[in-house]
């Protein structure tokens, strides 16, 4: 007997107040949300150590107002959208999973680019599968493969959303010059680069994708906790805004730009807790010229 999914009204939840965006227009999430790449075991390999603690942190999320979920087909492999399912479908209206593909696993910490169009296409279709859904809502390609043409890895995209696959493409890993190229083939809706407030070499991609329009998801938001070490700075701010480290680089990505979508990743339900209680820090603007000295030391 099937359970009716719950209705949510994601705008009167705590991660609410980080704002919200509509992802390809139609897709409206509140911008804070989860990366999941650490439910999965050491060196992204195999389940969790705690799957219990990583089936809260999915409950938790939800419960938060977390609405935007990003995992991809490698992370495991497939054991994070394998957890994702089990814990939350049948998913909530208004609950959009984010997955990629472009990357075969042969053991932990290993990552082999693979953008060939039948291997994207399986990809596609194993996660759909996995993530029990008749369509992916955002299907980025993890990495554009340089041992195959570009124009073939999108190509293949385009193909799953003209089949109803997929509803939007997303990039991960592009310079403006690449996503500029993608987008004369199939319309783009995001990008994910690596940034944060002590790592700010895409600055000039966030510009590119205020301008059009994209959302912006910067992993490795939380420099997976090294931004607590980032130097006095950070921490001096913090402290005197009596909060973390962590808590004031996400309030910074928030503030960076109005379609920067974090997705900080955690196995654990009070380090989620921490970062959720982030979209509700204002900065001012002492606070933010102080931070600026980051950009130029990083």
């Amino acid at each position: 007997m099937g359970t009716t999914p719950a209705k949510i009204d994601w705008q009167s939840l705590p991660a609410a107040k980080s704002g919200q965006f509509r992802i390809g227009g139609d897709l409206s999430v509140n911008r804070l949300g989860l990366g999941t790449m650490r439910l999965t075991g050491k060196g992204i390999w195999g389940p969790p150590k705690d799957q219990n603690e990583a089936i809260r942190v999915l409950r938790r999320a939800v419960e938060l107002g977390i609405n935007f979920i990003d995992t991809a087909d490698s992370y495991g492999p497939a054991v994070s959208e394998e957890i994702i399912a089990e814990t939350l479908y049948p998913y909530p209206a208004g609950l959009v999973i984010a997955t990629k593909a472009g990357f075969d696993r042969p053991g932990p910490d290993k990552w082999v680019t693979n953008g060939r169009p039948e291997h994207l296409r399986a990809a596609c279709e194993g996660s759909l599968k996995r993530l029990r859904l008749n369509r992916i809502e955002l299907f980025q390609l993890h990495r554009i493969d340089p041992k195959v043409p570009s124009d073939d890895q999108l190509g293949a995209l385009q193909n799953l959303q003209s089949e109803g696959k997929i509803n939007h493409i997303g990039l991960s890993e592009v310079t403006i010059k690449e996503i500029e190229h993608a987008r004369t083939i199939v319309p783009i809706v995001s990008v994910q680069n690596r940034y944060s407030v002590v790592d700010r070499a895409a600055d000039d991609v966030v510009e590119y994708c205020e301008r059009a329009g994209l959302g912006f998801i910067p992993w490795f938001p939380l420099a997976a906790g090294d931004v607590s070490k980032s130097g006095s700075e950070l921490e001096r701010a913090a402290a005197k805004l009596k909060i973390t480290s962590s808590q004031l680089a996400l309030a910074w990505l928030l503030h960076r730009s109005p379609v920067m979508l974090p997705i900080p990743g955690t196995s654990r339900v009070e380090h989620l807790e921490e970062n959720v209680a982030a979209a509700a820090v204002k900065l001012d603007e002492a606070t933010l010229k102080g931070l600026a000295k980051l950009a130029r030391s990083a």
